[in-house]
């Protein structure tokens, strides 16, 4: 082996012992360096429409908000206390194991008094407050229903379009169809927190952000929510940025020499991860430095603003990745899965999230960005009107409950001060206006300017999409 190829085996391997695992990290949107301008047109043809929206924050609640008791008010149920669900309104629908067993289904009305605010008159719960003073800007999909009935193959259906894991991600659609539209940050980020209503909830995995079988720099970037948010950012000690760029300078010569050979499209990937990690040297810190932030904005997202891998401190990083142009940004939010002890646990649920959500909206429109931002605020699925275990006036828990629930949106293209859909009298099924999880999806595509039907990708000899077969826009939820 000659000098230089065992010089370039050095440094390359030094590179990864150093920085292997900001590699592993899967930093997306992964341009190469001669394609590191803003580039909204990945695919040709896109986007397919006039969008709405250049960017998503989609907060989503793990585990299951309770509808009934935060959005849909049932005031009939307090009559009905105790006594048992009709089977008129069950109709031999399934159940959990959790509850199947039980000898009675005995409806347990929300322990919550609900107000309509705004000139929408908009209903909400007592214990969210901030959100119900944004009224006019919600649209409420009281008709949320979905094909799932337990969390993990629930939530992946709401990601990505399949109960079955393997399917790229609702954010890696979208960032493989429209790019990125910043060069020093990744597409598709992803923020998690925990809750305090019931911090042991249901894990997260990083599949649910993943890019399936798209090329892989389309999958979501995980800031962790405690120590580093980004592993292996700083160089190590004693290697300066001119010995890093030399490096790196020297891996991509062989990376390339690499696809030169086999013209595999993921050696480009990897050239590519090395170089966003190079530029999110600078990037990430100034985006994570809220130093600078008027007292009065810090304060409006609430105290836990300043604990690190909060909701509330996951929000204002929304908030300057939007400024950012990122195009996706998630935030999942734990501990919304109550068996039991609901009244409680949800109510730090509430405190977790409700002034941060509302903070955030307030935020983007201080600064003109609420009009191209969409906010999508919901879970995978809903609850039941009658009760799991015992039931008090002051106490009890709720199953799961695909049939209808309640989800959110504001923002960029959403009509503001809208209540759609209707369910019956025990907030068990829907009266009018069903929105399937496919419709939901379709419709935030739509917003991005994204035919759902036409966003395609081939593999194992089929098209596939976010949508399968099956969505249709709610055309009337829109402004």
């Amino acid at each position: 082996m000659n000098s230089l190829c065992f010089q370039d085996q050095i440094n390359r391997q030094a590179f990864l012992r150093s920085a292997g695992g900001l590699g592993a990290a899967a930093l997306s949107t992964l341009l190469l360096p001669e394609q590191t301008r803003a580039d909204t047109t990945m695919i040709p043809g896109l986007p397919h429409l006039v969008p709405k929206a250049r960017r998503i924050i989609y907060l989503f609640q793990s585990g299951a908000p309770s509808q009934m008791d935060l959005f849909d008010p049932k005031p009939q149920m307090q009559d009905r206390r105790g006594e048992n669900l009709p089977e008129s309104i069950r109709k031999g629908q399934r159940l959990t194991t959790m509850t199947s067993g039980q000898g009675s289904f005995p409806v347990a009305p929300s322990a919550f008094r609900f107000q309509q605010h705004g000139e929408s008159r908009m209903w909400f719960s007592e214990i969210m407050p901030h959100m119900a003073s944004l009224a006019d800007d919600w649209c409420m999909i009281r008709t949320m229903n979905t094909e799932a009935i337990n969390h993990d193959p629930a939530i992946t259906f709401c990601q990505t379009g399949s109960q079955l894991a393997g399917r790229p991600s609702i954010g890696a659609w979208a960032s493989y169809g429209l790019g990125s539209e910043n060069k020093s940050l990744p597409s598709y980020v992803v923020l998690t927190s925990f809750g305090s209503g019931r911090p042991d909830d249901q894990p997260l995995y990083d599949r649910l952000w993943g890019a399936g079988f798209l090329p892989s720099r389309h999958q979501g970037v995980k800031f962790r929510n405690s120590g580093d948010a980004v592993l292996y950012l700083s160089n190590p000690p004693g290697i300066s940025t001119e010995a890093r760029r030399s490096t790196l300078d020297r891996l991509k010569s062989l990376n390339q020499r690499q696809f030169e050979t086999l013209h595999d499209p993921e050696i480009q990937t990897r050239i590519a991860q090395y170089e966003m990690a190079f530029r999110m040297q600078s990037s990430v810190p100034d985006l994570l430095d809220v130093s600078e932030e008027p007292k009065h904005v810090l304060e409006m997202y609430g105290p836990d603003v300043h604990r690190q891998g909060s909701y509330a401190a996951n929000c204002l990083l929304a908030r300057r990745l939007a400024e950012r142009d990122v195009r996706f940004i998630q935030l999942f939010h734990m501990g919304w899965d109550h068996h039991g002890g609901l009244p409680q646990a949800i109510r730090g649920q509430c405190h977790d999230t409700d002034q941060a959500t509302a903070a955030l909206i307030r935020d983007l429109k201080m600064r003109d960005l609420l009009n191209d931002t969409l906010i999508v605020w919901g879970g995978e699925f809903g609850r039941t009107i009658y009760s799991q275990g015992g039931l008090s006036v002051a106490d009890y828990g709720r199953d799961h409950h695909p049939r209808c629930f309640t989800m959110l949106m504001a923002g960029a293209g959403i009509k503001g001060g809208l209540t759609w859909g209707e369910t019956d009298d025990y907030c068990y099924n829907i009266v009018r206006d069903p929105v399937h999880v496919h419709d939901l999806n379709a419709t935030i595509l739509h917003l991005m300017g994204v035919d759902h039907t036409r966003l395609t990708y081939r593999y194992q000899g089929r098209d596939f999409r976010l949508t399968d077969i099956h969505g249709e826009v709610v055309n009337g939820i829109l402004a």
